[in-house]
């Protein structure tokens, strides 16, 4: 396990399209996602909804503006979108409206991400540099696009990896919200070995990982002006 443990930076809505997740989270919590902005590499853009203590709400879909693109910036084949985004049974999943598809994971300096993702990369996906505005960033993000898996499994339980090139957070200049995560709860046929790569994390802290006999699934739960809200 990490000797530094990791925190909590944000929960992904992956969507159709912004206004789709927006109305989503809109209508369960009762505040619209707002502001964001696009990511080149990825053609993807996202609206943001802060929660109590430095950590945030993303809405992403895949970008219109960029969608025809039919080539990277050095010439070469576009990489595939981060959390599964081209995936035919996400874009399956998602036609029956958005949903809580994932979360990343913090890592604080002094620990380096790049260093320590070429120190362990059979458990940890490449880290991708990436920019939004003023913001600049490394996540880790799998070659073809898909989850964070270990020994083959993941499905959006396991959390991405991020730091931040500078001391600001994009929760930092989000509006308040008054609203807090209270519980993120996962569920996964394959619980135990998830939660081995978890504990390797650092990361087991963050999340109540249960067994299931159904599909992988995530379920935060909020609380709120008006009370206990539920997003999955």
């Amino acid at each position: 396990m990490t000797a530094h443990p990791l925190r909590l930076d944000h929960l992904v809505i992956s969507a159709r399209t912004l206004d789709e997740g927006t109305q989503y989270v809109a209508d369960t919590l009762g505040v619209a996602p707002s502001g964001g902005g696009a990511h080149p590499l990825m053609r993807t853009h996202n609206r943001l909804l802060n929660l109590w203590g430095g950590v945030y709400l993303e809405v992403i879909a895949i970008d219109p503006q960029a969608a025809t693109a039919t080539a990277s910036a050095d010439g070469g084949t576009p990489r595939a979108r981060l959390f599964a985004l081209d995936d035919p049974a996400t874009q399956a999943r998602l036609e029956n409206g958005p949903y809580l598809s994932h979360w990343v994971a913090r890592v604080d300096r002094p620990k380096r991400l790049p260093a320590w993702q070429a120190q362990y990369p059979e458990r940890i996906a490449p880290v991708v540099a990436m920019t939004r505005g003023d913001f600049s960033w490394g996540l880790t993000v799998p070659d073809d696009g898909a989850f964070p898996a270990w020994q083959g499994m993941g499905d959006g339980v396991l959390p991405s990896l991020i730091q931040w090139d500078t001391a600001r957070h994009p929760s930092a200049v989000l509006p308040d919200t008054g609203i807090a995560l209270k519980a993120l709860k996962g569920a996964h046929p394959h619980a135990d070995t998830l939660a081995a790569q978890l504990q390797w994390l650092g990361a087991a802290h963050l999340i109540e990982l249960q067994p299931t006999d159904g599909a992988p699934a995530l379920v935060a739960e909020f609380e709120t002006p008006e009370g206990l809200r539920t997003l999955k």
